[in-house]
Parts: C-alpha cells; sequence; structure tokens
C-alpha cells in the first residue's frame, strides 16, 4: 500500500471532506508494509525501519489506490492516484477499513439511484443516477434515458475499477443496455484512452471499443455489437416532467447524449410561456370589454440560442410559445430538434430552425432591430480554466448584451452558465454589466440551478456547477 504524505497544514480539505488533493499538497510518498497501512496513525521518522520504503511519485501506477495521511503520519483517506492531473488525488473513501471492491460499487451506486427515485415518479424517463463528486464517486457519470445506462468515466480510479463498475451496473439494471461514453477530451488530460461503444456485461475489457479524438473507431480494435434486443435507437425519445420528450442521441449526442441538468429551467421556460399567454388573453378581454379594437392573443415569440436538440424549445411550443427560434451551429443537433417537434405532435409551423454562429446571428438581429418576448442564452462552457477565466468573462458580458437588446420591454431574458468557475455572484455583475451596455434595467425575478438529480456534495462546491436567471427586461 503506498501511502501520499501532505504537507503540514494541507489537511484541512480533506478534514472536511472535500475530495481532491492537489499535487503541490503532497510532501513524500511512502510503500508501506501491510501492519503500518492498518495502523491509524504512523511514526514517520521510523516507516523505514519498520520495513516501509519511500518512493518516487512515477513509481506509482496510475488509478493505484492509496492512503492520504497528514505531516504527523494520521490516516485521513484512501484516494486514487493519478499522475498526468493536477489533482493527484480523488479521495473515494474516508474510512481506513473500507475495502473498493465490488460489493463497494455496487452499494455505492444503489444508494444513488435510490435518491432519484421521486424523481421518475415526477414523468422522468431521464435520470443523472450518478453525478460524479455530488455522489462521491469522482470521475464517474451514469445518466438513465430510457432503458439505456449511458455512463463516462474521466479518473483513473474508476478506470482502475471498470469490470466492477460494469457487473454492479448490469446487477442493478439488468433491463437496461450499457453504452459507454468515455470519450471527452478531458480524459486526454489524464492520459486515458477513449472509449465510446455498447458494453456487453458478459464480456467486459476497457480495451474494446476504442476511438480516435473524432470518435473514430481504432483499428484492430474489438467493437462489441449489442444483441437484437439491446439494439440502441439512434435518437431516443425521453419523456421528461410527463409533458414532451426530449430528442436524445447516445452514440454521437454532446457528454453522454443530452443535457438531463436543464429539467428544471424547461420547466420554467414552459410556466413561463404558460404565463405570458394567459397575460395577452386577459389583455385581449379587458380591451373587448373597454370595447377597443382587440388583437387576438397570441403566445409568447421564444428565442432558443445554443439549442442543440430542442429541448427548451419543445417546453416553450408545449407552453403555449407562438413561434420558437432554435439557433446552433450543429445541423445533425437541428435535424433532432425537429424530428423533436413531430414526435411531441407540436406544429411544425410555430418553428423556426436555424443553422448559425449564435454570437453572429445575434448581432445580426440587434442589426435588424428584432424582438421577442423570451430569449434562451445556454451556451457551452466558456471558462475551462482559471486562466481563461477573465476572456470568459468578456464572452458572457458580450453574449448577454447582445441577449437583452433582443428582448422587448417587459420580456424575459432566461440566461445561463456552466461553468463550475463563474460563481453565481461573479455572474449576476457581469449581467449588470451587460445591461448598462444594452441600456436596458433588469431584474432577477427567479434564479435557476441544476436538476436535483445533479446533487452537489456540501464538502466540494465544484460540483454546482449551473446557474442561471431569469431576468425582466424594461
Amino acid at each position: 500500500m503506498f501511502a501520499f504524505i501532505l504537507h503540514a497544514e494541507r489537511e484541512k480539505s480533506l478534514l472536511r471532506r472535500h475530495p481532491w488533493v492537489f499535487s503541490k499538497a503532497i510532501a513524500a510518498v511512502y510503500e508501506l508494509t501491510e501492519l503500518q497501512s492498518q495502523e491509524e496513525t504512523l511514526n514517520l521518522a521510523t516507516i523505514e525501519s519498520q520495513g516501509g520504503h519511500k518512493v518516487e511519485r512515477k513509481q506509482v501506477p496510475a488509478g493505484t489506490l492509496c492512503q492520504v495521511r497528514d505531516s504527523k503520519g494520521s490516516f485521513l483517506a484512501q484516494a486514487h492516484f493519478s499522475p498526468q492531473s493536477q489533482i493527484s488525488l480523488r479521495v473515494i473513501s474516508f474510512k481506513q477499513d473500507e475495502s473498493i471492491d465490488y460489493d463497494f460499487f455496487k452499494r455505492t451506486l444503489n444508494a444513488a439511484f435510490a435518491k432519484r427515485e421521486a424523481l421518475a415518479l415526477e414523468g422522468n424517463d431521464g435520470l443523472r443516477l450518478v453525478a460524479a463528486e455530488g455522489d462521491y464517486l469522482p470521475g464517474l457519470i451514469i445518466d438513465q434515458y430510457n432503458d439505456v445506462l449511458s455512463f463516462a468515466i474521466t479518473s483513473w480510479g474508476i478506470e482502475a475499477n471498470y469490470h466492477h463498475l460494469v457487473r454492479a451496473l448490469h446487477e442493478l439494471k439488468p433491463n437496461c443496455a450499457l453504452y459507454e461514453r468515455s470519450d471527452g477530451k478531458t480524459r486526454l488530460k489524464e492520459n486515458l484512452k477513449l472509449r465510446a461503444g455498447y458494453v456487453d456485461p458478459n464480456d467486459i475489457s476497457p480495451d474494446y471499443n476504442l476511438v480516435d479524438q473524432e470518435g473514430k473507431p481504432q483499428p484492430n480494435c474489438k467493437r462489441i455489437t449489442p444483441p437484437q434486443d439491446k439494439e440502441i435507437a439512434d435518437t431516443l425519445y425521453v419523456k421528461e416532467k410527463g409533458l414532451v420528450a426530449i430528442p436524445i442521441d447516445v452514440k454521437q449526442g454532446h457528454k453522454t447524449g443530452g443535457y438531463l441538468d436543464q429539467r428544471e429551467s424547461r420547466y420554467h421556460t414552459y410556466q413561463l410561456c404558460q404565463s405570458l399567454k394567459a397575460l395577452a388573453q386577459a389583455q385581449a378581454l379587458a380591451q373587448a370589454q373597454n370595447q377597443a379594437p382587440a388583437k387576438k392573443p397570441q403566445g409568447p415569440t421564444v428565442l432558443n440560442c445554443f439549442s442543440y436538440t430542442g429541448g427548451f424549445g419543445l417546453l416553450a411550443l408545449k407552453g403555449g410559445a407562438s413561434a420558437v427560434y432554435n439557433v446552433d451551429v450543429s445541423a445533425h443537433a437541428l435535424n433532432a430538434a425537429k424530428s423533436g417537434v413531430v414526435f411531441n405532435h407540436l406544429d411544425p409551423g410555430r418553428c423556426k430552425f436555424i443553422k448559425k454562429d449564435v454570437f453572429a446571428y445575434l448581432r445580426e438581429e440587434v442589426a435588424k432591430g428584432t424582438k421577442f418576448d423570451v430569449v434562451i442564452l445556454d451556451p457551452p462552457k466558456f471558462a475551462e480554466s482559471k486562466s481563461s477565466l477573465t476572456t470568459a468573462c468578456r464572452g458572457y458580458q458580450d453574449i448577454n448584451r447582445l441577449g437583452m437588446q433582443l428582448v422587448r420591454k417587459g420580456g424575459h431574458l432566461l440566461t445561463f452558465s456552466c461553468s463550475g468557475l463563474m460563481v453565481e455572484d461573479l455572474f449576476q455583475k457581469i449581467l449588470a454589466d451587460a445591461a448598462l451596455g444594452a441600456k436596458v434595467d433588469a431584474q432577477i425575478v427567479a434564479t435557476m440551478r441544476q436538476a436535483p438529480d445533479h446533487m452537489v456534495a456540501l464538502p466540494c462546491p465544484e460540483s454546482f456547477y449551473l446557474k442561471g436567471f431569469d431576468l425582466i427586461i424594461s
């Protein structure tokens, strides 16, 4: 057993149950005897005389389960080692005597699944079953879309337990097909191979389904073909809030196939469109009672930017929007969005699908003087690292200034950031600057966050990443 000894005063975050240990916090590494690894506190001065010895970090294989101890030798946690990442150790357990094996994974996964059962009863056939650090399983995402489990591994610790994970998933969800989407570029930072494809629980290997950075199968690599009863459609339609079915593409879509984290915000959009349509009807009725010429009441017009497969647009249409403009650079995503409108028996005549860079589209429409009742800005992550945060702030300010200029007075801007480094109060300040630039007044009428199945572990604020505001513009 390897033990990573921390510098003095660097154990505070672990004592608060934060799961990360950064490279600079590590003072030394020892290989312990079995008896030494069982000691709650070690005498660091006498480790070598008792059979242990000091080693270089490069001697510890990636994915190795190690102990983390403070500068005085006291046990803190069990963690997996990653030699490539700045986060050198990711905690898997704070118990010294806990075995990290098949039973551990089955028990931990089952506990995570149970916490989501109530959401399924609300008419949701898509759920995040495991939210990485939010569920104390760093580097593991598992999403359920109907009868498909789509999972992604981004850390050496989960990679080292690949067989345990797949076996446990099959045991707990035997009627679900397993599909892996461990093909994100985050894995390259960890020096992990990229994988994507169907996973056979009876023939498990992390060397199957390897792909290159463009998602193409690696030559001479075994690919698993699903049996007929586990075939996965190119597009899954996943019921949300019992209202509509969102198009999901687990094979080629973003992340694991879709964005379940915006479920509550999409429902907020549905409710907002209902309210705006009811308001228009009430105003038309008041005009009629005053014997004034009354316009036929219309639902709100909605601009859905970075629309992907059109989830926000579907809920807006369901809520009574008279027109929805979906804008995205991906023709593949827009085609899925079109199919979602048809699948849900909504009116295609109320939709437009625009393949264009969102920034360019917004500037063009501002120049035209176009106005919408509701503008939705749900961009990809702008801030990938602390070094990119300043640039990200400028990007958020620019796009929100343009978005505000497109909102009709009394209308709403629904704006989001999925950058974990973009904390909520900083995002609010950026929006205030954007309002000044747009020469509008804006008030927060609601805050929005990631859906409840994307749980936030209290000791790990980084697991709270998605934040949004509903702003009324005047």
